[in-house]
């Protein structure tokens, strides 16, 4: 038997809130449980992932680590690509125009 007057009160049907809505209830010392995250819409459940950048650190963590994720990678490949193809019109173009002259 618990000693009075030392426990906190306990709430058998204490409702979690996530968004504004009430999404389960349970017993809490607390008589609503205000949450962000909950197995509704947490990731590991719901099978999405969703990363909050925060002024670019993932892709800061992604770079220093050389982690870049496969949609950056290709993005750069492609850029270094149209890169090349233009330094080589850009060097056709010269040597075109340099037979021209002569």
């Amino acid at each position: 038997m618990p000693k009075p007057d030392i426990h906190p009160t306990w709430y058998p049907d204490a409702k979690v809130i996530c968004n504004g809505e009430v999404v389960m209830t349970t017993g809490s010392t607390q008589p609503e449980l205000h949450v962000d995250v909950w197995s509704g819409n947490h990731p590991f459940f719901t099978g999405t992932q969703k990363i909050l950048d925060t002024e670019g650190r993932v892709d800061r963590f992604m770079r220093k680590y050389g982690m870049a994720s496969v949609d950056s990678a290709a993005d750069e490949k492609k850029g270094d690509s149209v890169a090349a193809e233009k330094e080589t019109d850009d060097k056709k173009s010269n040597k075109d125009s340099s037979s021209s002259e002569a």
